[in-house]
């Protein structure tokens, strides 16, 4: 049995390190090493491997290796399942202890009370929060649609991610945000469901099913969310919308006299005014960059 932990214990170490080091090469070849092993309760709390299967699972973007990661801890959370119930059943079905001496023979109250054993307080190797509850019909309705976004292209089925359990906490998210379900909650929610079923951007949807983006994440996300492609146009409209702003101009006559402050040449566009008491002022604009300036 020690060698065998020994092995299990390696395996974690190098898990750990590749989460460390944010690389997954070798990774798949690690978790068959660990299916193809028969993993016992005592094993699993000794070595802590599942701690370290579920953190590479959470990092990797890669789909055979959250798969694999997702089956084991899967099959291993049953072990820890069936433990505990078996310890439940133990303190339900105890027997009380029965004494050899007479029954009217009065206890030594020196003599201390044997300790009941006690289940095993090792931690659960994963934590699966669970679902928040609510019976508002329109947080409801949110759940449903966002739980549909998440099963877009069936990305969840080979990521194994439950697409209940996840839409659940991301409207709890959104609802703790903004605090009741008026026009931003619903809003909040529509952006969401648009962004995780653009068929443009499924990295979002994906990264979100695998953990890399977390409920708290994706419920407060904005432009973040956007696809590269939708923040490439976005990021060219605001270059083109400053230009059209600097270069906005009503009029005026083109010129070569001037010279731009700021860039130094000389394609510059003046119009001029004057009040009745005042003398002429004149307004120059740079073509190139869009400097303002004036002289009387």
């Amino acid at each position: 049995m020690m060698g065998k932990e020994e092995e299990i214990a390696r395996i974690a170490r190098r898990l750990d390190k590749m989460v460390t080091k944010k690389s997954a090469e070798g990774a798949m070849d690690l978790l068959r090493e660990l299916k193809a092993m028969p993993i016992t309760l005592h094993l699993l709390q000794s070595t802590r491997v599942g701690m370290s299967v579920n953190a590479l699972r959470k990092q990797s973007s890669d789909e055979e290796v959250i798969a694999l990661a997702k089956s084991l801890i899967k099959s291993w959370k049953k072990l820890l399942d069936a433990s505990d119930a078996k310890a439940r059943e133990r303190g339900r079905g105890m027997p009380l202890p029965t004494s050899s001496r007479d029954a009217s023979e009065a206890p030594d109250p020196s003599r201390k009370r044997p300790e009941l054993p006690r289940a095993p307080s090792t931690p659960r190797i994963t934590t699966f929060p669970p679902v928040p509850v609510t019976c508002d019909a329109v947080r409801n309705k949110c759940r449903e649609m966002l739980t549909a976004a998440l099963q877009t292209d069936h990305d969840h089925v080979a990521i194994g991610a439950d697409c209940e359990r996840l839409s659940a906490q991301i409207e709890e998210c959104i609802f703790r945000d903004v605090g009741n379900t008026d026009m931003k909650y619903k809003n909040r929610v529509r952006s969401r469901i648009s962004n995780l079923k653009d068929a443009k951007n499924p990295d979002l949807r994906r990264n979100v099913l695998c953990g890399a983006i977390t409920p708290q994440q994706i419920a407060v996300m904005t432009s973040e969310m956007a696809s590269d492609e939708l923040k490439e146009i976005r990021k060219a409209m605001t270059k083109e919308a400053i230009r059209e702003h600097q270069m906005a101009r009503t009029g005026g006559t083109q010129t070569d006299l001037f010279t731009c402050g700021k860039c130094r040449k000389k394609n510059c566009t003046y119009t001029q005014t004057r009040s009745s008491d005042e003398p002429m002022t004149t307004f120059v604009v740079c073509n190139e960059c869009g400097n303002r300036w004036k002289f009387c």
